[in-house]
């Protein structure tokens, strides 16, 4: 019984955490999303960061979607290990962008704790208030 009880608070604690990152993230991408070519372009430069530098609006828009499908898809519970998956790179790329742009740990602190929460997610799953849980049973 009480196995089960610290389940159920478990599960709660994952869809609170699905859907405050979620709500953030999806109107965090909304504008990026909605920008188009230039705001894809200008997001798309971070890439060089890691020594990527062609086609920065596709990289841009990768960062967009994932933020913003991602984000709505995190609410929902529905493919997410795989958005996580996607979103913890987007966190890479940006912290690994504020790192090269100042070395302090405080300027790429909020991607990095976005990045653990997002491997956390990955690691635990979307739990059983979710519609992966509900497809899968």
């Amino acid at each position: 019984m009480a196995r089960q009880k610290n389940r159920s608070y478990r599960d709660a604690g994952i869809l609170v955490l699905r859907l405050g990152f979620g709500i953030m993230f999806m109107f965090h991408g909304f504008p990026k999303i909605m920008g188009g070519t230039y705001e894809w372009e200008k997001a798309g430069t971070e890439m060089q960061a890691l020594g990527i530098s062609f086609l920065p609006a596709f990289w841009g828009f990768m960062s967009a979607f994932a933020e913003f499908v991602g984000g709505t898809l995190l609410i929902l519970g529905l493919f997410t290990r795989v958005f996580a998956v996607l979103m913890f790179i987007n966190m890479i790329v940006a912290a690994v962008s504020h790192l090269t742009k100042d070395p302090a740990l405080l300027a790429s602190a909020y991607p990095i704790e976005d990045g653990i929460v997002f491997l956390s997610l990955i690691i635990m799953g979307p739990g059983r208030y979710s519609l992966d849980a509900m497809i899968t049973g």
